[in-house]
């Protein structure tokens, strides 16, 4: 069985220090890079791109809110024209980047409070995919497993990857768990060892409260932003691969190389 570790990176901003990208880019499949709107500048940009290409590490678009001052994790309520020109500017953006080091960029997962608003709002998450599918058909879309953005995508026929955060605990219906809780992150990197396994092995979601909820997984996200991020990503791959689960960056996988 065949999986994908991706992690937001390139976040360097006042609410986040990007010092451990480097070590990340070393144990991660795929990345999603800042594009500047939330965090992240043209420096960082280049820098992960270029870590990423010696590292084999599969390049995509985190656009979020233009929101530097919140880290893109304030709510916002704007037209779908206004959402469709976020994503085309923050996808060129980074394609203009890529290709001066003879990348690309392969895949787009929205980001922060753009990405949870459209797990929970169908015409969001439709507006979305919309814009991603009018870049290109061949943009893998990397989505939270069981939201609203995985049903949009899916009547598009999109090639979809679907994720679950090593880091955070979910609710009962399936969404993350708010960040204004206690219990959101999981900081002890055995922990969140244990929690991936099963979700991967079982294909399933852990709630919190012990609920589990059958959904696809193909890759497991670890954010780049928490003081444990480095431990956390070590112990999840070793642990994976001591499972028996062969690790590739998305473009890799035999899902999307079938198409």
């Amino acid at each position: 069985m065949e999986i994908n570790i991706n992690c937001d990176l390139g976040e360097k901003s006042k609410h986040h220090s990007n010092k451990y990208d480097p070590d990340l880019l070393g144990i991660v499949n795929s990345a999603n890079v800042a594009c500047g709107y939330h965090a992240g500048d043209m420096e960082t940009m280049h820098q992960v791109v270029q870590i990423s290409k010696k590292n084999k590490v599969s390049i995509g678009a985190h656009p979020s809110f233009r929101d530097p001052e919140n880290f893109g994790r304030e709510r916002m309520n704007l037209s779908s024209s206004e959402i469709k020109k976020l994503i085309f500017e923050q996808y060129d953006i980074l394609q203009n980047v890529s290709v001066q080091h003879g990348c690309k960029v392969t895949h787009i997962k929205p980001h922060g409070a753009l990405n949870n608003m459209a797990c929970e709002d169908i015409e969001l998450a439709t507006t979305l995919a919309e814009a991603i599918n009018a870049i290109s058909k061949d943009l893998i879309y990397l989505v939270p497993t069981g939201s609203k953005m995985e049903i949009a995508a899916k009547k598009m026929n999109m090639k979809i990857a679907c994720e679950i955060f090593a880091d955070r605990n979910y609710e009962d219906d399936g969404n993350l768990v708010s960040r204004k809780k206690p219990h959101a992150l999981i900081t002890d990197p055995k922990e969140a060892q244990k929690h991936v396994l099963n979700m991967v092995k079982n294909q399933s979601l852990n709630c919190h409260s012990g609920k589990q909820i059958p959904c696809e997984i193909d890759s497991v996200c670890i954010h780049g932003d928490n003081a444990s991020s480095l431990a956390t990503a070590k112990s999840i791959k070793e642990n994976l691969v001591e499972n028996g689960l062969v690790l590739k960056p998305l473009t890799h996988m035999e899902k999307f190389l079938n198409d």
